[in-house]
């Protein structure tokens, strides 16, 4: 059990980087505002909601560029991003049972 919590933790921090990540881009960041329909302001309270960190990740991964940006400047194995991904709630296929 103690693996699992490891796991998230460690997805969570990979997860944490990503939104600094995109926050700080000025092309990146009205991108995923758009494609999440969140507001700027509403960042802080949408990253506690189930699922949001795990979209951050999807985000991120859906574009090879973004990614190989975000591995290369974070020092984050693009492999460890979509690991990371599986780990959070909402971020498998198996959605009843990964919250």
């Amino acid at each position: 059990m103690a693996n699992v919590a490891s796991m998230r933790e460690e997805a969570e921090t990979i997860a944490v980087k990503a939104l600094a990540f995109v926050a700080s881009d000025p092309e990146l960041l009205p991108r995923f505002l758009a494609i999440t329909g969140i507001e700027a302001h509403s960042i802080r309270l949408a990253a506690g909601e189930p699922g949001f960190l795990a979209g951050v990740l999807q985000f991120i991964l859906a574009h090879e560029p973004t990614l190989l940006r975000f591995a290369e400047e974070t020092g984050t194995p693009p492999a460890s991003v979509g690991k990371a991904l599986r780990a959070l709630p909402l971020g498998d296929d198996n959605h009843e049972h990964s919250i």
